[in-house]
């Protein structure tokens, strides 16, 4: 049991030696070990708050992204809208345009026509005044005495016009 009881001497000598070493570290060591530690916690502090204003950053930029993205669709969607009632007013515009021609393409083939149609009826009056001249005097030249003789010479003039007529428009 005396190994494992120190003497009186050796255990002043750890006592004295173990205070000196304390005193030495509590004077120059100790405050530079808290130094560091202090050091290092700062260091970690300031590194976590860089990290926590860095997710806000971050946060606050992907807000801004989708801010901007929403932006630009609504931008886009606003353009697709725009191009859209454009197109619709161009189409209707040309539609319009395309009735009114087409009318006024109608109106003047429909006056064209009655023109025709009046200037084919002048010339058929005309041609008729012509034929009734044409067998007024062929009658007026020749006397007739019977009114058998002045029919049958007014169907043979009649038959002369219109074959003459039907020889002149083929």
């Amino acid at each position: 049991m005396s190994l494992l009881l120190p003497d009186s001497g050796l255990l002043f000598w750890m006592t004295l030696v173990f205070l000196v070493v304390f005193f030495v570290l509590w004077k120059w060591g100790f405050p530079s070990i808290i130094k560091m530690v202090n050091e290092r916690k700062e260091y970690i502090d300031e590194s976590l708050a860089k990290a926590e204003e860095a997710n806000l950053r971050l946060a606050s930029i992907q807000k801004q992204g989708e801010e901007l993205l929403m932006e630009a669709r609504e931008k886009q969607a606003q353009i697709l809208r725009e191009a859209t009632n454009t197109r619709d007013a161009i189409v209707g515009q040309a539609q319009e345009k395309a009735h009114e021609e087409s009318a006024r393409i109608l109106s003047e083939a429909k006056a064209e026509i009655e023109s025709q149609k009046q200037a084919a009826i002048r010339d058929i009056r005309s041609q008729v005044a012509e034929l009734s001249v044409q067998i007024a005097e062929k009658i007026l030249q020749k006397e007739l005495s019977s009114s058998a003789e002045q029919t049958q010479l007014i169907d043979r003039l009649l038959d002369e016009v219109a074959s003459s007529n039907g020889t002149e428009s083929k």
